[in-house]
Order: structure tokens, then sequence, then C-alpha cells
């Protein structure tokens, strides 16, 4: 079975987004270098933050992400981001009045059966969880064994955190990796099976 990774761009006081689910500069790292991250020609980034990026977007084979971000993102169009092969939606509500059927997305409620389903459309590829409130239920619940993060030099104050409604502790190990790109860190852990 592949790595389920928790992931996100974050602020160094740990949040992924504003009080008004608005990233501000998180994603700007995305922009600010000459070598391009996908075929769109938008996306450029350094070579550190190319290599380190390239090579784990390229390992995920499912995206496991809350149904606020679904619904925020009207569901990418029907089409996963990134290339990614299938879209897991943790929620309580069916798809959507009018949703294609044949849209690679699984709509699955609750977050240990979303990563059973996950696991099962990866096979031995990466089950990536969004971080927020659906990556912190993960994280809970031990179903996580890495955390990524690329932290980008902003303080918001307050807004969505990175593990969401997370409320015990949990020791990770590492990290494992530290990359400096321009405007960015990437990190990652790997997360502590023994309870604290």
């Amino acid at each position: 079975m592949g790595t389920v990774v928790m992931y996100s761009s974050v602020s160094v006081d740990g949040f992924i987004a504003d009080e008004n689910d608005q990233p501000g500069p998180l994603f700007d790292w995305l922009l600010s270098g000459d070598v391009p991250l996908d075929d769109s020609g938008v996306l450029k980034v350094s070579q550190a933050s190319y290599d380190h990026t390239r090579a784990y977007w390229d390992s995920i084979g499912v995206t496991i992400a809350g149904r606020h971000v679904f619904d925020m993102t009207d569901g990418w169009d029907g089409k996963p981001p990134s290339g990614i092969d299938h879209v897991v939606v943790v929620t309580h509500r069916p798809a959507p009045d009018g949703w294609d059927p044949e849209a690679p997305f699984h709509f699955v409620d609750g977050i240990e059966a979303a990563v059973a389903r996950a696991q099962e459309l990866a096979g031995d590829r990466v089950v990536e969880v969004a971080a927020g409130d659906v990556g912190g239920q993960a994280l809970a619940a031990g179903l996580v064994d890495e955390v990524r993060m690329d932290v980008v030099p902003v303080v918001f104050g307050s807004g969505k955190r990175y593990f969401g409604s997370v409320d015990a502790q949990h020791l990770l190990e590492g990290p494992d990796e530290v990359i400096q790109g321009n405007g960015v860190l990437h990190l990652r852990y790997r997360v502590r099976r023994r309870p604290i």
C-alpha cells in the first residue's frame, strides 16, 4: 500500500488560509523561479523546488479533500488537479446534482472509509490528504505516515490551521527532508506511530 501523506503550503505560524479561506501569498513560491513545474507554463519555481515538488507530485495517485475544498474549487471542473488520477471527497452529502458519474471523484462518508477507498485506488502510489480539518482527522485517527509542508515566510495570525482541530500531541520524526527554494522551505516528517 502507498504512503499516506498530509500536505499543504503553510504560513510560518501554521495556517493554510486566512479567516476568509484566502491563501494570500502561500502559493507565491509557485511563481518565484524560472523552471516550469508543469505543462501550463504558469507555474515556475526554483530548481530545488522543482526537483522536490515534481518528484512528489508524480508519486501521487489519489488526493483526499473535504467537501468544503471541493465546493470552493467547483470540483476542479471534474478533473483532478495536478494530473492526479482520483479525488476522494470526505462528505456526508452526495455528489452535486448533475455531477458526471464518470468523473474520477469518489464521495465517501468518514475519514477511515476515505483513506481505505483512496488506498484501493492508489495501489502503491501516494495517497495525499489535504491539510486542514480532513488532514487533522486522518492524523488523529493514526492514518497518516508523513507530514509534508511548504513553509512560506508569512505570518497570518489567525485562519485555517494546517492540522485542523487536532487537540492532542503527536510526535513526528526527522525532519527527513529540508529543502530551501525561492520563498519557501520544503519539509518532510515521518509520523511517529507510538502513542504519547
